[in-house]
């Protein structure tokens, strides 16, 4: 495990120390020990923040505009909320996309057993990277599961804390049936959790997804 320096991390997520320690709190940054984060984890958050340092939208919000890209409807916003998001949309490119929408879910990553990998995926909303966009996953697993359960999920299947690890847990307060909803739909949501994956062939295909969707959405 390689280790950054608290003081580090801020430097390079262009954040106050204090900001770092609530990441670290919070669960999207892992410290194996006090004053210094696993160099993977923050790897991976900058991943999300898609290289800049614009503030994320809310989790409402968020998943409000996943839905509308989606062809779903936002019934969690007002009108005029839902309004001004899809005015918002048109004008975003796919990396300003990810970097507002990271605060979607909470994203924890696990090492497992191999054989339980298809359990887990019983246990969460599972996004099946391979049947959509081709990519080899049967390693792997990615997938949302409710805030409140992630840690019944975590020790229900002897989950083990790893930013290498197979398993992503993306623990969110948005009702299940939402993103289960979004999932189905269309590829929008495994976009996103492509386009902050650290693997360059992963990140490409979510980028290159993700501009489709948003070309088609301005029409």
């Amino acid at each position: 495990m390689s280790l950054v320096e608290v003081d580090a991390a801020a430097e390079r997520l262009g954040i106050t120390r204090r900001r770092v320690q609530h990441l670290i709190a919070s669960g999207e940054l892992h410290a194996p020990a006090r004053g210094v984060v696993d160099a993977e984890s923050l790897d991976r958050l900058i991943a999300r923040r898609a290289g800049g340092h614009t503030r994320a939208w809310s989790q409402e919000t968020a998943w409000a505009a996943i839905a509308i890209l989606s062809g779903a409807d936002a019934s969690w916003l007002g009108g005029t909320q839902q309004s001004r998001l899809r005015a918002r949309l048109r004008d975003l490119d796919a990396p300003k996309l990810v970097e507002r929408s990271r605060n979607r879910a909470v994203v924890t990553h696990y090492s497992a057993h191999p054989s339980a990998i298809r359990r887990v995926a019983e246990d969460v909303v599972y996004l099946d990277r391979s049947a959509q966009f081709g990519l080899a996953g049967s390693s792997t697993l990615s997938g949302y599961v409710a805030t409140d359960r992630r840690d019944e999920v975590v020790r229900r299947h002897g989950l083990i804390r790893d930013d290498g690890g197979t398993v992503s847990l993306r623990a969110t307060a948005m009702d299940l049936a939402v993103v289960r909803d979004v999932a189905e739909r269309s590829a929008v949501l495994a976009a996103l959790d492509l386009s902050e994956s650290l693997d360059v062939r992963e990140r490409r295909a979510g980028s290159t997804a993700l501009t489709g969707a948003l070309e088609q959405f301005r029409g």
